[in-house]
């Protein structure tokens, strides 16, 4: 067996800042047994270079569902099957069902929303001239978007928020499975509500009306399961690749000086906050569905493989001074969106949010900057952003 390093070790370092741990790591090779940090403190493997990460994320011998790894009993939990952790076929049959809402087509027809609601809650922000940009502008922008678009009740709102904080950067893990259970049953009755008031116009009903050639539908779990996903995947990220942009922008004046000059960069800009401080650290987990070996470690079947995406954004081996933020750098093949089936469904709903929302901050506050020290980095390996982002203009 691998000597196994306890990540937990580096202390509160690694949280506010894991790439030099990364970068250590990477130097002695692409692949580690570690212990995680608290509150998971379990053993997984962890990939940390990005050819093999790549190549991780596409493998289906890694399986995202750990009965299709090991002989474990299907349970159907608090929120059922969702894409995260379904394999081929199920897996390929639930993301027909609704990839259909997230074309490329349909994601450009809420351009018009999302602008209005960056307008409007720049209207709200702008006067005061300082505020915290995560709770003020970051946070409500993705969060209001996704729940239209799901049809959540707008006074559910701020509940829904409590519960996907701890469920994405869980405190204790008896709060995150506390969290996992009240979201469920929350979902469980808005859908119950859409079934008893008929057609809505929203994509939760939608997805209940859904039905393929072959008649096909999604099961009650199979719909919370996937409004779970959408609810969280849908706000969660977008909320720190906003935040992560500002961050790195204000970081770097150089760089926040050329996008100023040059609006046309902010894209770019976009794209190497993905790749330089993206809002996935790690993706979710895989597990080894048959012995196999990765850059010539054996991974034994049904050992959990952590990818880490943040830690291959850093490769220098696929991007030259890894360390250094550059809007115009060339980041095509950046795993912030996953790679193979995987591949994030809201890409490009998210790519839409931050650009609107940065180009529109930008320009109607040329003068920002920071307004103190950021937040607490939020704890875990998934989700990578901080709880607040003070800023002035």
């Amino acid at each position: 067996m691998a000597d196994v390093i306890d990540l937990a070790e580096y202390g509160a370092a690694f949280r506010a800042d894991p790439h030099p741990v990364y970068a250590e790591l990477r130097a002695l090779g692409p692949v580690h047994r570690v212990r995680l940090p608290p509150p998971e403190a379990y053993e997984t493997w962890l990939v940390v270079g990005y050819e093999e990460a790549r190549a991780a994320l596409a493998d289906p011998r890694l399986a995202k569902d750990v009965t299709t790894a090991m002989d474990a009993i299907p349970v159907e939990d608090a929120i059922g099957k969702h894409l995260l952790i379904t394999d081929p076929p199920q897996h390929t049959r639930l993301r027909s069902l609704v990839t259909r809402a997230f074309t490329a087509r349909r994601v450009e027809a809420l351009r018009p929303r999302v602008q209005a609601i960056t307008d409007e809650l720049l209207d709200a922000m702008l006067p005061h001239g300082r505020a915290d940009l995560v709770e003020e502008f970051a946070f409500p922008l993705p969060l209001t978007v996704i729940c239209e678009l799901l049809g959540v009740p707008e006074i559910d709102r701020g509940a829904f928020r409590e519960m996907s904080n701890e469920v994405v950067a869980p405190t204790s893990e008896e709060a995150a499975i506390e969290a996992v259970d009240r979201l469920g049953a929350y979902l469980t009755g808005l859908i119950e509500d859409k079934r008893s008031a008929g057609p809505a116009d929203d994509l939760l009903g939608a997805l209940i009306r859904t039905t393929a050639e072959d008649g096909d539908r999604l099961s009650p779990g199979e719909l919370r399961g996937m409004a779970f996903l959408l609810l969280i995947a849908g706000h969660e990220t977008t909320v720190n690749l906003i935040a992560n942009t500002v961050r790195a922008l204000l970081a770097h004046p150089a760089q926040l000086a050329a996008v100023l000059a040059d609006p046309g960069l902010l894209d770019g800009a976009v794209e190497e906050t993905l790749r330089y401080e993206g809002p996935v650290e790690s993706a979710t987990f895989r597990y080894a569905a048959e012995p196999l070996e990765i850059a010539g470690t054996a991974i034994a079947p049904g050992e959990p493989v952590l990818v880490g995406i943040a830690a291959a954004g850093r490769d220098g081996g696929r991007y030259p001074s890894p360390d250094r933020f550059d809007v115009r750098r060339d980041t095509r093949g950046h795993l912030a969106f996953g790679h193979g089936i995987h591949f994030c469904l809201g890409a490009p709903l998210a790519r839409l949010e931050a650009r609107v929302a940065l180009r529109s901050l930008l320009h109607r506050a040329p003068a920002l900057a920071l307004d103190g020290p950021s937040g607490e980095w939020l704890p875990g390996m998934l989700i990578r952003g901080t709880r607040t982002l003070p800023v002035r203009w």
